[in-house]
């Protein structure tokens, strides 16, 4: 199975449409029926963009979430409950629904980033991206002690 990796910067149109790369495109295709919905990441201010069969496989995972958790609640509402089915169109675009640019402060003509993540696309305004890579950075040697088995 392709996996998603690589990072790209493009625009989002005057319509809210962003074009999903090309790489990503043809691991859609291939792999996959073509078909994609979008949710809001749990934990970032940014969007997933999963095929159909990794958002299926994620609907089973959050089944098993024993709702009695407050945490499961804020994950199924968050996540599952956000996520709709989006149509790629033959230019290779999606268009970003404008709650979900509201929820991630993605603007029309907002510079973008977009970033493969093995089985899912993460989409980031520009700016949040920066902030977040810069926080996530600071703490360089943690990182490095956590992830020294794969490292």
């Amino acid at each position: 199975m392709a996996l998603f990796s690589g990072k790209y910067y493009f625009t989002v149109d005057p319509k809210g449409r962003i074009i999903i790369p090309a790489p990503f495109r043809d691991i859609m295709r291939s792999h996959y029926d073509g078909k994609v919905f979008i949710s809001n990441a749990p934990m970032d201010k940014c969007l997933h963009i999963y095929p159909k069969a990794e958002w299926e496989a994620l609907l089973e995972k959050s089944k098993s979430l024993s709702l009695t958790m407050q945490s499961a609640r804020w994950f199924q509402r968050r996540v599952i409950g956000s996520g709709i089915e989006i149509e790629l169109d033959k230019q290779g675009r999606v268009l970003i629904p404008s709650s979900h640019r509201e929820d991630t402060g993605i603007n029309l003509n907002s510079d973008i980033v977009i970033v493969g993540l093995i089985n899912k696309i993460e989409v980031w305004e520009r700016n949040e991206w920066n902030k977040a890579m810069e926080r996530d950075s600071a703490d360089t040697d943690a990182h490095a002690k956590e992830l020294s088995a794969f490292i």
